[in-house]
């Protein structure tokens, strides 16, 4: 009837509330993404994971200057060593004592091993021994949270420390020295007078050596060999 007004059909009213519902969710989704929060950041990592530190961001002052200077302790320790006497069988230790033996493929794995100091070189000049060839003692190599750690278990000289990867060839530790009956040392930094820094060098098919210029005491080198039980 002209003048009135047209009746809308249910199906017709029907597809207008599903569209206008419809908009009004994606309206509500697009609201509700833009006002979420961000994902929270992850986790620490678990117990059982190896935190990698930087050996570089550790080290004292006085440690930094005898690993830089460890060219010149090889050449005064060997040169008095050749030169003085000494104790023990210095010719049988082929590349132990040899500078440039390092090898490839240098992480030692974790384990038991027979470790021997050879100590080159002499604090005393002219009146100490130019070398001294120790025996073998036990020793350990682990896996710790923060990595590799070497520790010297038997011995009146017990060095102690972890091992910083630093490439192929060699590894640094950065550990503390404890004497006699003194329990296991583990306190980088906190005694000067026992603070170390030693570079593990791969020297054999299962042969390894640490290498300490500069000791606190007697000598000029420190050579400790690693051979796994």
């Amino acid at each position: 009837m002209p003048g009135s007004t047209a009746a809308v059909s249910p199906l017709r009213l029907t597809s207008k509330l599903g569209a206008l519902a419809a908009v009004a969710l994606l309206s509500a989704c697009a609201a509700a993404e833009a006002v979420a929060p961000p994902p929270p950041p992850p986790g620490p990592p678990s117990s059982g994971a190896v935190q990698r530190l930087d050996w570089r961001g550790v080290i004292t002052s006085v440690d930094r200057d005898r690993y830089q200077r460890r060219d010149a302790a090889w050449s005064l320790a060997l040169e008095q060593a050749r030169r003085q006497r000494g104790s023990g069988d210095l010719a049988s230790l082929g590349d132990l004592i040899q500078p440039r033996a390092a090898r490839g493929r240098v992480a030692p794995p974790a384990g038991n091993y027979r470790c021997r100091t050879v100590k080159l070189g002499s604090q005393g000049g002219e009146d100490g021994l130019g070398y001294v060839v120790y025996g073998w003692f036990s020793c350990r190599i682990e896996q710790t949270p923060r990595g590799l750690k070497f520790s010297k278990l038997t011995g009146s000289q017990r060095p102690s420390g972890l091992l910083f990867p630093e490439d192929d060839r060699h590894m640094v530790m950065l550990g503390s020295m404890s004497l006699a009956a003194e329990p296991a040392a583990n306190s980088y930094g906190r005694t000067p007078d026992r603070d170390l820094v030693a570079v593990l060098e791969r020297i054999g098919d299962a042969r390894w050596r640490l290498v300490l210029p500069w000791p606190q005491n007697e000598s000029n080198l420190d050579l400790i060999e690693l051979v796994p039980t």
